[in-house]
């Protein structure tokens, strides 16, 4: 699907998000007019889905990170469904996902201190409808994390 001048653009824009096509033209030895092209080709095969901003939820006073792992009990044939639908509500949590296996669902949360964490646990995350387990672990450190692929 993609040739090697599709992925020396994306290798290119991976790396600087803000190049302009005609950056990105120059780089790859192409026109503006032709990276330009290429991109809107990409973003129409979903391939790309946009371009966004990378921000350091430390910086701005998020100091606690936990994983939850959540066990859901599924004798309700739309248990699944409600539970990621209202945990898509809570503002804290900044990413679900969902698994096959022992573990069904992992959310992401950020809060500002433990206290804060606490109430989001109690208020938030323990009112979810359908859970049957749920195991918290509690992020220590960042060792790599690589948004951008190997193209």
């Amino acid at each position: 699907m993609l040739d090697d001048l599709d992925r020396r653009l994306l290798r290119y824009w991976q790396a600087e998000p803000t190049l302009s096509p005609a950056d990105l033209g120059e780089r790859c030895g192409i026109t503006a007019s032709k990276a330009a092209r290429r991109i809107a080709r990409l973003e129409e095969a979903d391939v790309l889905r946009g371009v966004g901003a990378v921000i350091n939820w430390a910086a701005l006073g998020y100091a606690v990170e936990v994983s939850l792992r959540v066990t859901l009990d599924k004798t309700q044939g739309n248990a699944f469904d409600r539970f990621l639908a209202e945990a898509r509500q809570v503002p804290e949590v900044i990413e679900v996902q969902t698994f096959l296996g022992r573990v069904d669902a992992r959310l992401s949360i950020i809060a500002r201190d433990m206290a804060h964490y606490q109430h989001i646990y109690r208020s938030r995350i323990l009112t979810l409808p359908h859970i049957a387990d749920i195991e918290a672990l509690m992020h220590v450190a960042r060792i790599k994390s690589e948004a951008a692929l190997p193209l």
